[in-house]
């Protein structure tokens, strides 16, 4: 028997997470009456268990990263919900949506309940934002001009910027980029996936900053 990364399975029923808590129950009010009754069986790491949403996302807040993640999504891209998963992997600050402020939640498994995700309409509107905070923009694509991500030095608080899949960045993202970064590639393939592109520059600012 096998586990799956990020999951605890208990062997008396094969199920994913731990059942009803045994004994007497923990007076710290972090704890969910309902989950420790009924048994946790969320996609959360073990030190989270029992723990209600509320007291998760309250505690990841005391520790996120300064570092944003926005993606296009002009055509209902299906890889937003495994860049939120990534971000909540790696604590980002906030995913940010571009374009149409609905979007595919499937690959996300549930973890845009734990993620702050910001809609902007437009790239302007995005911009303006992170303008306010002071933070630059980063595109992340493999065009011409662009400068390869290993070895550049990310800033601690930046957005990276996503095009969605096949297309990448649009125009207005490319102009609005301070940088736009490539990942190395040595390959046939013209282009990798855009969920996997960003878990790879998620991944290299954790490699810069994270302690």
């Amino acid at each position: 028997m096998h586990a799956s990364w990020g999951t605890s399975v208990s062997a008396v029923t094969d199920e994913i997470g731990v059942g009803p808590w045994p004994g007497e129950w923990p007076t710290d009010v972090r704890y969910d009456p309902e989950l420790l009754a009924e048994g946790d069986r969320r996609n959360v790491v073990d030190r989270y268990r029992y723990w209600s949403l509320e007291a998760i996302v309250a505690d990841l807040d005391t520790r996120r990263h300064p570092f944003h993640v926005a993606i296009e999504n002009w055509a209902h891209d299906l890889n937003i919900g495994s860049v939120v998963r990534t971000a909540n992997a790696f604590l980002a600050a906030e995913v940010h949506i571009v374009g149409n402020r609905r979007w595919n939640r499937r690959g996300a498994m549930v973890t845009d309940r734990y993620q702050h995700v910001r809609h902007h309409p437009s790239i302007d509107e995005l911009l303006a934002w992170a303008s306010s905070q002071g933070i630059p923009v980063l595109g992340v694509d493999n065009l011409p001009g662009s400068v390869p991500l290993e070895g550049y030095p990310l800033p601690r608080a930046c957005v990276l910027l996503f095009g969605q899949e096949s297309v990448g960045l649009s125009d207005e993202a490319r102009a609005a980029a301070v940088d736009v970064l490539h990942i190395a590639q040595f390959g046939s393939t013209r282009s990798i996936n855009a969920g996997a592109a960003a878990a790879i520059a998620m991944h290299s600012w954790i490699a810069q900053h994270a302690g």
